[in-house]
């Protein structure tokens, strides 16, 4: 055992996250924990990891164990070097390291300072210490951060590339437990096959916030934080659904037994009142039967809450249409997805023929996509190659722009007159984040000349599953990730558009929100070019490849 956690209640502000929740860990044992979107799962890693203890409960960690935390925010450390950033946060470099530099200094050093400095040289050697500045360079060149932005400040990167040297901290630090939120956001396909290939040989034990697919496949646990509590599952990806779809029918059964129970209980109570009141016997036989259906419909009522049901769409199509039915009666509540494309019929939305764009060189040259309503294309390539920068450049040709920041040094975009396009980026502009959320969404449908009343918004933001009254007036830059992403969702859809760019869509969404949207993507008769890392949702949607 690494450690073991018992959290009796954790809270955040007036809402309950965390009840009676259990969990031991073990040593080398790689965790992923999933959940739907808020309820509790990067609170989970600040409780193990110790930098939040403001809870009921405990939680005890082997003695000895060091543990490395990936950080979210990094505005204390951007004015240094990435190199030295790295270096800092490795468990007693910086210590281990001032000793040996400092030795030679001293004029006179005393035993006991000679003995420290030897033992210094031993434990840093231990450590491979020595050769931590060429390793971490090779780690951060893994994730595409060359020598120059290694030595360059933090704050010169962009949001992935400070989440790739996280990543790169926890691969040198020689820690017995990692504790990493959302590993795989911002990363490319190859960049993610080596965090994969790294989590499967790492010889500490990983506890991860992730939804990739990808990702759970290579893990032995899952723990899923449903109605306050942690349900582990052993095994893997494909475990995990299996045993969810076992254990969720037959949590229907009991739920379902229980509301039959009930039902029953309060019929007899309303039978027995019914006889007392028509009995003038003294004393009333009836009131001690009456007294125990009171007592055991509180009973009841106090275990009675609707507890959250999901199983994924491959294994609820293997059901029988009874188990489907009684499935689809108490299932969770899910985004609802609706595209509308506007375009029924065969159109030609798009051309782009033998394009090269670049800055002050080309980042790629030779890229032609034909698009017609129906169609579906995948812009594939590292990160820098220039996705971005096509898929801007698509955009600002729809919108009759000049061109963002890139120039064309050859071939064109030639965008047809019945195209709309609606986006799913990866960032929200800076210019939304200032806004309420209901002052984001009148401002997406005002964008695209569609009228937005507050009861059709209330009914949109249910739909995408924020609470109207508690949610439409804060600030979006304040909601979270799946908060924010559903968001987006939400502004692609605006204005009906026949056409849908998609830059990492599976990022934050949980896996039921994924899911959702695949099915709605499967529906949907427009055109749909997307970028995505996420190998289940590309074997989902499939269609040509263009290689950047």
């Amino acid at each position: 055992m690494i450690i073991q956690a018992d959290i009796q209640e954790k809270t955040l502000g007036s809402k309950l996250l965390l009840k009676d929740l259990s969990l031991t860990l073990q040593e080398k044992q790689k965790v992923a924990i999933i959940g739907r979107n808020g309820v509790g799962k990067s609170t989970l890693l600040g409780l193990l990891s110790g930098t939040d203890d403001e809870f009921i409960g405990k939680v005890q960690i082997k003695k000895g164990t060091v543990i490395g935390v990936t950080r979210q925010e990094h505005n204390d450390v951007d004015d240094m070097t990435v190199l030295a950033y790295i270096l800092s946060e490795l468990p007693e470099y910086v210590t281990l390291k001032s000793t040996i530099d400092n030795y030679p200094d001293l004029i006179s050093p005393t035993e006991e300072q000679l003995h420290e400095y030897s033992d210094a040289i031993e434990r840093f050697g231990q450590l491979d210490y020595y050769r931590a500045e060429d390793k971490v360079l090779q780690e951060l060149e893994r994730y595409q951060i060359d020598a120059s932005k290694a030595n360059g400040l933090v704050k010169n990167l962009s949001g992935g590339q400070k989440r790739f040297v996280e990543l790169c901290k926890i691969a040198e630090s020689h820690v017995d437990l990692a504790l990493i939120d959302e590993p795989t956001n911002h990363m490319d396909y190859i960049a993610k096959a080596e965090f994969i290939t790294w989590l499967a040989a790492a010889q500490c034990a990983v506890v991860m916030v992730s939804h990739d697919r990808d990702v759970l496949a290579g893990v032995d646990m899952i723990i899923e934080i449903k109605d306050h509590k942690a349900v582990l599952f052993s095994g893997n990806y494909d475990a995990y659904l299996k045993q969810n779809s076992h254990s969720t029918l037959q949590g229907i059964d009991q739920y379902e037994i229980q509301l039959k129970t009930m039902a029953n209980l309060k019929k007899q109570l309303q039978e027995a009142n019914r006889k007392k009141a028509s009995t003038s016997k003294n004393p009333n036989p009836f009131i001690p039967m009456i007294k125990r259906f009171e007592k055991e419909i509180a009973e009841l009522e106090k275990t009675l809450n609707k507890p959250s049901f999901w199983v994924d769409q491959s294994s609820i199509e293997t059901e029988h249409s009874k188990v489907v039915e009684k499935y689809d009666k108490y299932k969770a509540r899910n985004i609802a997805v609706k595209t509308d494309s506007g375009s029924g019929h065969f159109q030609r939305l798009l051309n782009v023929s033998n394009l090269s764009l670049g800055y002050s060189v080309p980042l790629f040259e030779g890229v032609s996509i034909m698009l017609n309503t129906g169609d579906r294309v995948e812009i594939r390539g590292r990160n820098g190659a220039g996705k971005s920068t096509l898929i801007r450049a698509i955009l600002d040709y729809a919108n009759e722009k000049e061109l963002h920041q890139s120039k064309s040094f050859d071939g064109f975009i030639e965008p047809e007159p019945a195209l709309n396009v609606g986006y799913y980026e990866q960032e929200i502009g800076s210019e939304l984040l200032k806004l309420s959320l209901a002052e984001a969404i009148k401002k997406v449908y005002l964008a695209v000349n569609v009228d937005m009343n507050d009861e059709k918004m209330r009914g949109l933001a249910h739909q995408y599953l924020f609470e109207p009254e508690r949610d439409l007036g804060l600030a979006l830059g304040k909601l979270s990730g799946g908060q924010k992403a559903r968001f987006q969702l939400i502004k692609m859809l605006a204005g009906k558009p026949n056409l849908l760019i998609l830059d990492e869509p599976t990022n934050h969404l949980d896996l039921p929100s994924i899911e959702e949207l695949e099915k709605a993507l499967l529906n949907y008769s427009g055109a749909i070019l997307y970028v995505s890392h996420d190998n289940y949702f590309r074997d989902k949607l499939g269609g040509e490849i263009v290689q950047i």
